[in-house]
């Protein structure tokens, strides 16, 4: 093995990690709306179907204590490799420093956003 090289066996592993997450959020995203259709006036006799309700703050949440974990995972996975653990590589530490900090810009440009659209609404005339 040469140095700085990353063994097969490690990018097979990143690869199928990264087709098992492709295929998994797809599913989640893609889910159809239920009842479209007799809105659209294409009602094919089972009568309107309501959508499932998703609580907003059990959403959030749940998103945040993601970008939490993600955190808290890549502080960890770099605290052991600082202190010398043979079990963690420094490609683990830095793809979870990077997961990490994209997950956290993420939600700051989502907060921006929210934050943005409610004062364009308490700056509505009514």
């Amino acid at each position: 093995m040469s140095v700085g090289a990353i063994d097969s066996g490690r990018i097979q592993a990143m690869l199928a990690q990264l087709k098992a997450a492709s295929s998994a959020a797809p599913a989640n995203l893609a889910t159809p709306i239920q009842g479209l259709d007799s809105i659209k006036g294409i009602n094919n006799g089972d009568g309107p179907k309501s959508a499932p309700s998703i609580d907003f703050a059990t959403a959030l949440r749940s998103s945040l204590d993601q970008v939490n974990q993600s955190q808290t995972k890549a502080v960890e996975l770099g605290k052991n490799f600082a202190l010398g653990d043979d079990s963690v590589n420094l490609s683990d530490v830095m793809v979870a420093t990077q997961k990490a900090s994209l997950s956290f810009q993420a939600t700051v440009q989502v907060r921006n956003k929210l934050v943005s659209a409610y004062h364009d609404i308490m700056n509505m005339q009514v």
